[in-house]
This record gives structure tokens, sequence and C-alpha cells, in this order.
């Protein structure tokens, strides 16, 4: 019997996930469930690097399950990818996680209890005239292990965090159990000069492949400017050159630094995870990354 029963693949963005979890579900019958904030928009392509054509006939799941203007959640991540995770069980097959979104990724593999909360007016009444900085402080009395920024830099966000946080405390419903993982984890490691050029040559390519073609779609189908900025970096700032608020040189430079920054947030989310108690076995990007993975999976 093998020690494991779900394998993950983590990372930073740009550094390689999808095409060495193509690799593994190949050699070792396994599907694949991306832990991607983002991808689960249908739509939404070429920004959030979906990569579908490197799946090949490798399934997938948990992309293209929402429309653009919809808010998908970390709890419903956590019950979509459970759920998966048994669905793939049953069909005998080896299930992968592959992704970057850190709260996603520590939510399963950490097994935190969550509830579903709907709206509660009364406390949205309440904080309607507290300031982003009250709201901010509100949150963190709550959660003072909040490290999404986007919860705290986006008002609408810091509300129904904080409406999340005050359900989860007060939820007094029995809580089924979460299925037994067992999980086998690896993280692509890369050089940071190394992982710069990478995010260059990859966020060209989405450009050349019509990104910003992309954005403007989605904006003539509906999905206001507000709405865009809210989906990140790329969204945000090819929304602001959109407006005319940039350049384009000007926006393809702050993106590409901006995207630098959120790789780092990315290394910092994951190294809080192995301080709790998470065990990441990290493969040198530069290396024989798919050999290397191998190895160590027949030790287990």
């Amino acid at each position: 019997m093998k020690s494991y029963n779900l394998l993950v693949i983590l990372g930073v963005t740009a550094g390689g996930k999808t095409g060495l979890a193509v690799k593994v579900a190949n050699h070792f019958s396994g599907e694949i469930i991306s832990a991607d904030s983002r991808q689960v928009y249908r739509g939404m392509d070429l920004g959030t690097g979906k990569d579908l054509i490197e799946y090949g006939d490798i399934p997938y799941h948990l992309i293209d399950i929402a429309e653009p203007g919809d808010e998908y959640n970390v709890f419903q991540f956590q019950r979509n990818c459970f759920d998966r995770i048994e669905d793939i069980w049953q069909r005998q097959k080896l299930p992968i996680i592959c992704g970057g979104t850190g709260m996603y990724l520590d939510a399963v593999l950490s097994g935190y209890r969550m509830v579903a909360v709907p709206e509660n007016l009364q406390l949205r009444k309440k904080l309607e005239p507290y300031s982003d900085d009250a709201l901010r402080q509100e949150l963190l009395q709550y959660k003072p292990e909040q490290h999404n920024r986007t919860d705290l830099e986006n008002r609408d966000r810091l509300i129904r965090a904080i409406e999340i946080a005050v359900g989860e405390r007060e939820a007094t419903k029995d809580l089924s159990p979460l299925p037994e993982i067992s999980p086998l984890i690896f993280g692509i490691r890369w050089p940071r000069d190394v992982l710069r050029k990478r995010i260059a040559v990859r966020l060209q390519q989405r450009f050349d492949a019509g990104m910003i073609d992309e954005v403007q779609q989605l904006y003539d189908s509906g999905v206001s400017w507000e709405r865009l900025e809210f989906y990140g970096l790329e969204y945000r700032l090819i929304a602001q050159y959109l407006q005319g608020q940039l350049n384009r040189n000007d926006m393809v430079q702050k993106l590409r630094s901006a995207i630098g920054q959120f790789a780092k947030r990315q290394e910092t989310f994951f190294r809080r995870m192995e301080k709790r108690g998470i065990k990441i076995h990290w493969l040198d990007g530069e290396g024989a990354v798919f050999e290397e993975l191998c190895q160590l999976m027949e030790k287990q």
C-alpha cells in the first residue's frame, strides 16, 4: 500500500506546474484538479494562464465552472475539491491537485472546517459607515492570520470576509467529516533571476495570443471595469489601459513587476504552510523535475 492517496503540485506563477502535472497524470493514471482562484471562470483564459492545450487528453476539474462576474470563494473550492477527489478515487485514478492559490491549497491540506455563510443584512448595515481601515481592523480581530491581500484591499471583499468570519464563529450545525487524504506534496522552485525571465516570456506570449482583446471582450459582454479589477493583476492593469489611464508601455512594465511581486507573496504563503507542518518536497525547476518527482514517489 502506498503512503499517499493524493498528489499536490504547487509553486509560483510561470513555474511550470501544469506541464509537470500532465506528465505525472499520464504516467500514473491521474486526473488534475486545478487550485487556481481565477481559472474557475469561463472566458478568462489568457489572463489567468489556463494553458488548456497542455492538458491534452488528461481529464481536468474546477476549470471553467463559473461565469465571469460571479464570486467563487475558498469555501466553494474546498467543497468542490473534496467532491472531485472522492469521485476520482471511485474511478481508481490518482487525484493530482495543481495550482498556486495558497488559500485554496491550504483549505484542503489543513482540512479547515468551513460553513456556508449567507448574507447578513443586519451586519452589513452596521458595517456600512465604517472606513476601509476600520473594516480591516474588524476583520483582523476575527482572523489575525488573514493573508489574502485582495480581501484587505477591496471594500466589498472586506465586508464579505467579515461576514464569513462572523458566520463561521456563530455556526452551530454539525459538520460532516472530510475525506481522509494522505497527500504527497511537491513544489517547483526557481532561482529568482530565472523566474523573472520566465514571467516576462510568458507574459509576452499571452499578449501575443490576444490577452488585451480578451479583457475588452469581457467588458463588452457586460463585466464592468470594477469587476474586472477585482479579478487581479492582468485584468486590473489591462482594464486601466483600455480606459486610457495607462499607456501600453507603462501597463506592460507595471504588470511584469506586479506579477513578480505576486510570485514573492506566493513563496511567502508556501513557507507559512511549511511552518505549520505541511511537508513540501521541493524540486529544482532547472533540473529533471519529473524524474526527481518519480524517484521521491518510489520512496513513499
